[in-house]
């Protein structure tokens, strides 16, 4: 039985030195490479072996809201989830948490499409893919839902 997709998972994030830029705090772009580790893990832990070696998802929208700062002694963590989709492109959300307060810290809404892994063009999913890999618009868990 594979995990369920629907599921939000969460992912340990460890802050490195590189990851504070000149203000002391965790440059913006660091958030968006955790939004992106937190998305690819996520899609390892519930593809199927012929879908994690047949597929790759891209990124075709980031959109991204900070919160508060992060430190570097901060412990955070990243939640995600799968939301709709419009044709080929399925949403993602995602929120940075501090783990010992439980304070956002950002949060993402992305738009994936898959490509085949050979062809590195997009392709359509079958209607079993689209129905696990997204939600209905009546069960659509938003930013502020989790």
């Amino acid at each position: 039985m594979f995990p369920d997709p629907k599921i939000p998972f969460e992912l340990d994030i460890t802050i490195q030195p590189s990851d504070i830029d000149e203000l002391g705090h965790v440059n913006n772009t660091v958030y968006l490479r955790w939004v992106q580790d937190a998305a690819v893990t996520h899609w390892g832990h519930v593809a199927r072996p012929h879908e994690f070696n047949s597929l790759f998802w891209v990124v075709m929208k980031h959109e991204i809201e900070y919160k508060r700062q992060t430190f570097l002694e901060d412990d955070v963590y990243a939640r995600t989830w799968i939301g709709g989709r419009q044709n080929r492109h399925f949403e993602r959300f995602t929120h940075i948490l501090r783990r010992n307060d439980g304070k956002l810290l950002a949060k993402a809404r992305t738009m994936w499409v898959p490509i085949s892994a050979e062809t590195r063009k997009a392709v359509p999913l079958t209607d079993e893919q689209k129905a696990r890999y997204s939600v209905a618009p009546d069960q659509l868990h938003t930013l502020e839902t989790y």
